[in-house]
């Protein structure tokens, strides 16, 4: 797993990234054989893991990120565990769901793959969830999508575009489950929009190698045009591919 880009940071992480909707985690649920335990590999700080907790008996959250997992949300019946995803180090056959939120484009997508057989629970479901490029209200998303597709585009590493296509042509070895996709809403500042645009590691990389000055113009662009607005509408489009597994 390629984790550089978020070994710190992980209190903007969890202060700047999007929350996942509660009927996100009702459909994961509902694909499990049995509600023991669900495993988030990749969990970051814990959007979609605290969230999968009323549905099972444990819940536990996995990354290779100390930082990430030092501003976990917390809640009853979750812990976390740090380790890569291609060796989670979890007892075998003991997971009745694994789930990957916006992580599984930095995988060994192979060496993911049989570390997920070795944990999973006979008939236990696998779930990719990605969000891909939000959409915020006119006149503020034509400049926001500009400066995602030409400004800055450049800085994004090539397993982006998993994301931007949610996983379709990830090729998993497992049997296709059908599942419904969703939507992460929030309303943002611009303090609020720009905070979640540093959290990119895209961002990253321009920082890494100081040249953040598409990024600053990006960020004057959208603040000539929000103007004294407040706080606007940001929808991030959710996928999810699911497969059963054995």
């Amino acid at each position: 797993m390629t984790e550089g880009h978020f070994t710190a940071g992980g209190e903007r992480y969890a202060q700047f990234r999007p929350h996942y909707p509660a009927a996100l985690a009702q459909a994961l649920a509902a694909l499990a054989p049995a509600k023991r335990i669900a495993v988030d590999i990749g969990c970051g700080s814990g959007q979609l893991t605290t969230l999968l907790a009323p549905h099972f008996e444990r819940v536990i959250g996995v990354d290779p990120s100390e930082s990430q997992l030092a501003s976990a949300h917390q809640h009853a019946g979750v812990s976390y565990h740090c380790a890569p995803a291609e060796n989670t180090g979890l007892p075998e056959h003991s997971a009745d769901l694994i789930t990957v939120a916006q992580a599984a484009h930095w995988f060994d997508l192979p060496a993911f793959c049989n570390e997920v057989r070795r944990i999973a629970s006979p008939g236990a479901a696998l779930a990719l969830i990605s969000y891909g490029v939000p959409y915020i209200e006119d006149p503020i998303n034509a400049i926001f999508q500009k400066g995602y597709w030409q400004d800055v585009y450049r800085f994004w590493s090539p397993e982006r575009r998993h994301v931007e296509t949610g996983y379709a042509d990830l090729n998993l070895p497992f049997n296709p489950l059908a599942a419904p996709d969703h939507d992460c809403r929030a309303s943002l500042s611009l303090a609020g929009l720009i905070g979640y645009i540093t959290t990119w590691s895209a961002y990253a990389t321009a920082q890494k190698a100081g040249d953040t000055t598409a990024f600053e113009q990006f960020f004057e662009s959208l603040s000539r045009a929000w103007g004294d607005a407040g706080e606007k509408t940001v929808v991030w489009p959710v996928s999810v591919k699911a497969a059963r597994i054995g």
